[in-house]
């Protein structure tokens, strides 16, 4: 299990760096902090990072790495206190909740852990980290259970075959004639080594847009039929004049015939990229009912989330920003029928809160005549 430690010994906590990175200035206090700390000198690392923090009390990246510093320090009530503020105002990040979980672990405080690690996945269901810790909160929670079981009951057999299981799962021992503690190791510190970059914000590509125009009519003294043409430039009209004679008269020939290209259909490339950009652009305008309208009836949440619960959390985490820039670049759509469609695309984020760039891939279906969101998957 990452992360946990249920001992006395430091407790280590993870800096996963993911595609929602915390984003921060490159001072130099910052750097020198970081450099302190890995060289696990926490106390000229923490006097570093406050100094940094007097000019950026706001700033993301200095105040989880004072969490960290505390953390290896044994202050575990400041470093909760560290990284509750860092989930209230940066909510969309797992990091901080994540670690908030570590530290509830380390003080028996199950069932906050196991709130902490919900609210990262739902923040970020893709979290792998988080999935894990949670497995192992529930496992301390189902080894206390079957403990009680036992204190009740001292004949319950399957309770103590349980609880068996749990101590080969952790490695632990026996304390007692039924209850099992678990100590389990702590995998090496992973901390971030340098301020992360924020990647270039890449412009969207405005949809291509097709001229029709129509040709001239024709000479009044031909008759051709007319002939609408998608085409640029416009067809040129041809006249071809005899030689002068006395009693001659000109002689004009028709334009050529030019057949009308066939139209994109309904369930054309170009269709299904048309409605992601108007999707990234509702997000842009933070447009919560123009966003929502973008996804199907049949629109499954990742993370085990029912639908509703996915609205819910979207409207908070659209509205809360003072502004969002979403855009799409890199289109690449497959059309599986006439009806549904895959397209996979580059999405860069910006907002006042967060910085990001993620591949994306979308499931596409076609109802009432529109292309709406039926999956929706990161990386994809």
């Amino acid at each position: 299990m990452k992360l946990f430690h249920w001992g006395t010994a430091v407790i280590a906590v993870a800096l996963i760096t993911s595609t929602a990175t915390i984003y921060a200035a490159n001072g130099d206090e910052l750097k020198d902090a970081q450099a302190l700390y890995k060289q696990n000198q926490n106390g000229p690392a923490l006097e570093k990072v406050n100094t940094y923090l007097t000019s950026k009390p706001k700033d993301a990246q200095g105040r989880f790495l004072k969490g960290l510093i505390l953390t290896e320090q044994k202050k575990p009530n400041e470093a909760i206190a560290v990284f509750t503020t860092l989930t209230e105002d940066y909510p969309e990040l797992p990091e901080p909740y994540n670690n908030l979980a570590v530290l509830y672990a380390s003080q028996g405080q199950y069932d906050k852990a196991k709130t902490a690690l919900e609210l990262a996945i739902h923040t970020h269901p893709s979290y792998a980290t988080a999935h894990e810790n949670l497995g192992d909160i529930y496992a301390q929670l189902a080894s206390r259970a079957y403990d009680k079981a036992l204190q009740l009951d001292r004949t319950n057999t399957a309770a103590q075959n349980k609880l068996v299981v749990i101590k080969e799962l952790f490695g632990g021992r026996t304390n007692s004639a039924v209850a099992v503690t678990a100590p389990v190791k702590t995998p090496p510190l992973v901390v971030a080594t340098a301020p992360v970059v924020a990647p270039p914000v890449v412009k969207a590509p405005e949809p291509t847009k097709v001229a029709i125009v129509t040709p001239p009519p024709p000479a009044p003294t031909v008759a051709p039929t007319a002939v609408p043409v998608v085409v640029t430039p416009a067809p040129t009209q041809v006249a071809v004049v005899a030689p002068p004679k006395p009693t001659a008269a000109p002689v004009v020939v028709p334009p050529p015939a030019v057949v009308q290209p066939p139209k994109a259909g309904e369930g054309s490339e170009d269709d299904v990229v048309s409605a992601v950009l108007a999707w990234s652009k509702s997000w842009s305008d933070q447009d919560v009912n123009g966003y929502l309208g973008h996804y199907a009836a049949e629109f499954t949440p990742d993370g085990g989330q029912s639908k509703g619960e996915w609205e819910t959390a979207r409207k908070d985490r659209i509205a809360r920003p003072s502004f969002i820039k979403v855009t799409v670049s890199d289109t690449k759509v497959v059309m599986n029928d006439a009806n549904t469609a895959t397209i996979s695309f580059r999405q860069t984020y910006n907002s006042n809160t967060l910085k990001s760039q993620n591949s994306k891939t979308l499931r596409m279906v076609k109802s009432g005549g529109k292309w709406l969101i039926a999956k929706e998957q990161a990386g994809g």
